[in-house]
């Protein structure tokens, strides 16, 4: 199941691995995307730390960590092709993978409902 943050990042984990990367919402407000700032494989991270940057036609924009912990893997095609993040924001277009140091962080995320009730409100 997928949680969300405030700063429009998606979560879902698997065995204390979270895959992450940014809502459809976010995808459709930065436009076509040109480039991904991807973190470095190793690097530790704490909630809300900066975990990379898009860049896209329009602008520039940081991405959030949602938790705390270490990166594991992260999406090398995207290099090639950031694109695949407008084709399939929460798909395909996953930006890493985090090993969760923190589990009770997940708490604070919020479900597709609340999350579109934010989005409804912004």
């Amino acid at each position: 199941m997928k949680k969300y943050t405030e700063s429009h990042e998606w979560i879902e984990v698997t065995d204390s691995i979270a895959t992450v990367g940014i809502s459809e919402h976010a995808q459709e407000q930065l436009g076509d995307i040109v480039y991904v700032d991807l973190p470095q494989k190793g690097s530790a991270l704490s909630k809300g730390d900066t975990l990379c940057s898009i860049e896209s036609v329009k602008s520039a924009n940081d991405v959030y960590t949602p938790v705390s912990g270490e990166v594991v893997e992260v999406n090398s095609a995207l290099e090639d092709a950031p694109e695949t993040i407008n084709e399939s924001a929460e798909g395909e277009g996953w930006i890493c993978k985090i090993k969760i140091s923190d589990e009770s962080e997940l708490d604070r995320l919020m479900g597709l409902d609340e999350y579109k009730k934010m989005v409804e409100s912004e």
